[in-house]
């Protein structure tokens, strides 16, 4: 008359036990059925059986699941020992018993272990993610950094250079270069100081997931841009016929930092005084294209410039070329789709 009392404490002690020790919480179980079995009880053999060989499945199924495999393994062990010892009370035949004890912990060792799998590739799967994410984050902090920081450095060291050559000769054309290279170098300073802030922002919390890097230039900018330009001894033509209709932030971005790319090394490489800037905003695309008729050059480079232009346009599902031109000089196209207009 016993036995079912022993045989629920010990369910009752395993259960309590199963998180924090689940050995520890099996063999509570496996002993309280062996003494269950022994205390010759009165109930149903199929009940007893039903009710020890559940109990045995779902601590295996638990530790699979939850446990390293050494873990399980040992459960399943202690699970196989049980059923291999010798005798029965009178009246119980446990032969059926451990056949089907046997069984169902098996496959619950088999469930357990397929969950862990499971578990273990969705976690993969988020930590892949998770570093496409931060590379993603840390190349386009880097697109930026270059953009930001190449296109006026270039146009200082033009003006230093410039200023140095006419120092002694004609002074107001001297302190006209070092006024450029003051008023480029504070705007270089005030782009990096929005570009920190933004970056500790997202760092304490204070900003979305994703790093914003102070107010972006866009398209608008350009005027500005090609002040920048003439002051460092290249003049910019914009050509933009047709449409100016509002541009999405990334887009707008992009545009203008492949195009100020592309402006930096004209000014740097291509030994010309001019270049024609030409954009076509029509038939669902943004199309922009940067020439001169300068010495040419290498479209692959030893610089970053290029396969950070060509990056842009590839993460915006457009495309990219760049490379000389049949008549002399050099060039740089890019297109960028629009998203369709909402209706």
């Amino acid at each position: 008359m016993w036995a079912f009392p022993v045989l629920c404490c010990a369910l009752l002690a395993s259960a309590l036990l199963l998180r924090r020790r689940p050995l520890v919480a099996l063999a509570v179980m496996l002993g309280g059925s062996v003494a269950a079995m022994a205390l010759k009880p009165v109930m149903p053999a199929s009940v007893l059986e039903i009710v020890i060989t559940g109990a045995a499945g779902i601590e295996i199924c638990y530790m699979a699941a939850t446990r390293p495999r050494a873990v399980s393994a040992t459960g399943l062990a202690m699970v196989g020992a049980c059923l291999l010892i010798p005798g029965s009370p009178e009246g119980l035949d446990l032969a059926p018993f451990r056949g089907s004890a046997a069984f169902v912990t098996g496959i619950a060792w088999l469930i357990g272990t397929s969950i862990r799998q499971a578990q273990f590739r969705a976690e993969l799967r988020r930590a892949q993610a998770a570093a496409q994410t931060a590379l993603a984050e840390r190349l386009r902090i880097a697109r930026e950094l270059h953009d930001i920081v190449a296109h006026n450095i270039g146009i200082i060291a033009i003006q230093a250079g410039a200023g140095r050559r006419v120092f002694d000769a004609r002074p107001a054309e001297a302190r006209d270069a070092l006024a450029a290279i003051e008023a480029t170098s504070r705007e270089t300073l005030s782009g990096l100081r929005r570009m920190m802030t933004g970056l500790r922002r997202a760092e304490t919390g204070h900003g979305p997931g994703q790093a914003p890097l102070g107010q972006a230039p866009g398209l608008a900018d350009l005027e500005q841009l090609a002040a920048m330009t003439l002051d460092a001894g290249v003049k910019v033509d914009v050509d933009w016929p047709g449409s100016r209709e509002p541009l999405p932030a990334d887009i707008d971005l992009s545009a203008f930092r492949i195009i100020q790319e592309a402006v930096t090394n004209v000014i740097r490489h291509a030994g010309t005084d001019k270049c024609q800037v030409s954009i076509n905003q029509q038939d669902g695309q943004l199309s922009i294209e940067v020439a001169d008729r300068g010495r040419g050059g290498n479209p692959a480079g030893t610089g970053y410039g290029i396969t950070g232009m060509r990056e842009r346009a590839t993460l915006l599902g457009g495309d990219f070329s760049a490379g000389p031109r049949p008549g002399g000089g050099f060039r740089v196209a890019a297109r960028l789709p629009l998203p369709a207009p909402e209706r």
